[in-house]
């Protein structure tokens, strides 16, 4: 048990669980701070490092957290063709309609980001450094995850088409080889003007991308050679089973610049977030903020957060289970 643990916990720091990699989640957040109009960025930029660094705690509080794992997707193919005509933009209004257990059920993405972004602009207006810090990092992450096509679809893992695998394959295994080549810089943030219709634009974005990924990888592997599809390669000293450089590098070229455009979308987005916040808020003077550092109380939350994260990591799926 112990071994099979800490296989997981590598496997998971690696970024090949079913997520952004952990590293991809990072770079997204710090990237964003660099968008941001010089008022905002005196501050942003002096804490880039705990944004960089907790841009990936939600993924660490899912398996802690209940309640946590559903506001990193969306099944939106549960709902039909007309899943946007259908849905509710407006979490109240989509509770009334559907049901919360059932939302809930199958992901709640679109809607917990506007909640996030309510959050933030509360925190700006009470200029309280903390949780502007904290909800900026996990808007980031979430924003992140719903320009993921593989969380916007039930068959997140490729398991109803037995293509398991491919989660981690497209939104780790690719930016871990050909990220040096992605121009990610976007411009100055603008503000968004219609908070529910930017989000819910953004994840149907990423759901008709989803196609293409999964029809791509079934015909490439159809022409592939089979003992060529996979390799093997030293991860932290242990060796682990991963998609082959050449079958990457083919898969890679058949998306056409997808997985880039996702993670740019991301950066865009989330720059775009905190500027809008920030406006919402009433543009307070950020700095004259006070400086922030974690108490012991807050260090020994975290702990037992990841404590936690351990016991639940073999009982908690990351996606709905149906």
């Amino acid at each position: 048990m112990i071994l099979i643990f800490v296989l997981l916990i590598l496997t998971l720091e690696s970024g090949f669980g079913p997520k952004w990699g952990f590293w991809a989640h990072k770079r997204i957040n710090r990237l964003a701070v660099f968008r941001l109009p010089p008022e905002m960025q005196y501050f942003y930029k002096k804490h880039i490092d705990y944004l960089t660094e907790n841009a990936v705690n939600p993924d660490r509080r899912r398996y802690a957290v209940v309640g946590e794992a559903e506001r990193h997707f969306i099944d939106l193919d549960v709902y039909g063709d007309s899943a946007l005509a259908i849905l509710p933009k407006f979490w109240s209004a989509a509770v009334k309609k559907i049901g919360e257990d059932s939302l809930r059920k199958h992901g709640i993405v679109p809607w917990f980001i506007q909640s996030a972004a309510f959050q933030l602009t509360d925190a700006f207006k009470e200029k309280d450094t903390r949780r502007i810090l904290r909800i900026s990092a996990d808007l980031g992450h979430y924003v992140a995850d719903s320009n993921v096509p593989l969380h916007t679809t039930r068959n997140y893992n490729g398991q109803l088409t037995g293509q398991e695998g491919i989660h981690a394959f497209w939104e780790s295994r690719l930016p871990e080889l050909y990220v040096q080549d992605y121009d990610l810089w976007i411009g100055q943030a603008v503000y968004i003007d219609n908070l529910a219709e930017t989000v819910w634009n953004s994840v149907n974005r990423a759901h008709l991308a989803s196609d293409s990924v999964f029809l791509f990888e079934k015909h490439l592997s159809e022409s592939f050679d089979p003992d060529k599809k996979f390799s093997y390669e030293l991860r932290n000293n242990f060796l682990v089973r991963t998609y082959s450089q050449e079958f990457s590098e083919q898969y890679h070229n058949l998306l056409k610049g997808q997985v880039e455009r996702q993670m740019k979308a991301s950066v865009e987005m989330v720059g775009n977030l905190w500027f809008t916040c920030w406006i919402n808020a009433g543009q307070p003077d950020l700095r004259k903020m006070k400086d922030f550092a974690p108490d012991e109380k807050e260090k020994k939350a975290e702990a037992a957060e990841q404590r936690s994260w351990l016991q639940r990591l073999l009982r908690i799926r990351s996606e709905s289970d149906d």
